[in-house]
């Protein structure tokens, strides 16, 4: 993977453990903030990564305004990642709710939940455009986690395959069904599946 590439996975998965720090913390949902943990990890590896190919690309480009740039824009995608780290660990600690939380939560209409796709789930197999995900179920999809890698930004061409960790954002009302689908509890009819 090149410098730029990596970069930009370092950039996204910081934004999405921002967005799951932060569900995890309004809902009090440890499922979530442990994403955010082994997140974390991965961030750790790709900020090394990036900073070791930063110096080596001084040494051989005599660039080190360029290399320095690089180090300097990783070690801040960094620590934001820490600081979504810290969310997920209050979380992880069981400590009761601030009141301020608490009504927060109230006032929210919108969630970040996981659903991981099963075998005989209607999602495997098939892309997000010929499901219609988002109109079918009310819940967006913003990443999925396939194995130890992450998709950011899904879109109608992406493919479901069985075992995905999906990450999705919508209303409360929606999340159940939602998780229903990806587990093949309930079914898409044939009328909204575009094959």
């Amino acid at each position: 993977m090149g410098l730029e590439d990596m970069l930009l996975e370092i950039k996204d998965t910081s934004e999405l453990m921002v967005d799951l720090a932060y569900s995890s913390l309004l809902y009090d949902n440890q499922e979530i903030a442990e994403e955010v943990i082994q997140l974390h990890g991965r961030m750790e590896e790709l900020g090394d990564e990036i900073e070791e190919l930063a110096i080596k690309r001084a040494i051989e480009d005599r660039d080190s305004p360029k290399a320095l740039a690089t180090i300097r824009m990783s070690k801040s995608v960094r620590d934001i990642s820490y600081a979504a780290l810290k969310i997920a660990q209050v979380v992880r600690s069981d400590l009761p709710p601030h009141p301020v939380i608490e009504l927060s939560l109230r006032e929210s209409d919108v969630i970040i939940t996981t659903a991981t796709v099963s075998a005989n789930s209607d999602l495997a197999g098939s892309t997000l455009g010929a499901v219609k995900l988002a109109t079918n179920s009310g819940m967006y999809l913003i990443a999925i986690r396939r194995g130890r890698r992450y998709i950011y930004g899904p879109d109608r061409d992406t493919m479901l395959m069985e075992g995905d960790l999906l990450f999705a954002r919508g209303p409360l009302d929606a999340e159940q069904y939602f998780r229903d689908l990806a587990a093949g509890v309930e079914h898409l009819e044939a009328k909204d599946l575009m094959r």
